[in-house]
């Protein structure tokens, strides 16, 4: 990390990051040129793993990619806002959070982290705990990454 004076080390601090980002964007391999898509997510934290949930259509080229290359970068911003540089332009800037992960991305196969990965969705996405079932899991691919490596920095906007 080159401005070491904004890294965020705090896991509790990263932690705050993540719960109130509302969109993950997913790095993908595509031949020539990555690909990548915004999607809503669920996540855990446990011993030392950062681990994310999202869920998607039963087939698609975002799988056929993840089958092909399981390594996957994901990122994830908030508290994004402008600071003004008034009339001069190179004065400008903003204030943000983010956090840039590595790692590896797979299906899930087991009907219980199904249902887990999809319930930690809704929460993260609703702040309200869903009762799913194996039904509604079936209905849908749940795809799990877990980072091997993130970061997380912050610029935050002085007050005037």
């Amino acid at each position: 990390m080159r401005r070491k004076d904004r890294e965020i080390t705090d896991i509790n601090e990263i932690l705050e990051l993540v719960a109130k980002t509302d969109v993950l964007h997913l790095g993908l391999f595509d031949g020539d040129y990555p690909y990548v898509v915004p999607l809503h997510y669920g996540y855990e934290y446990a011993d030392g793993k950062l681990t994310f949930y999202m869920h998607g259509a039963k087939e698609g080229h975002k799988l056929d990619l993840i089958s092909a290359n399981p390594n996957v970068c994901v990122e994830l911003e908030n508290d994004v806002e402008l600071i003004s540089g008034g009339d001069v332009a190179c004065a400008y800037g903003s204030s943000y959070s983010s956090l840039i992960g590595r790692g590896t991305a797979a299906a899930v196969t087991d009907e219980e982290e199904k249902i887990k990965g999809l319930k930690l969705l809704m929460e993260n996405q609703t702040g309200r705990a869903f009762e799913m079932n194996a039904k509604m899991a079936a209905a849908v691919t749940v795809i799990r990454v877990e980072l091997d490596s993130f970061t997380a920095k912050a610029r935050k906007k002085m007050p005037h």
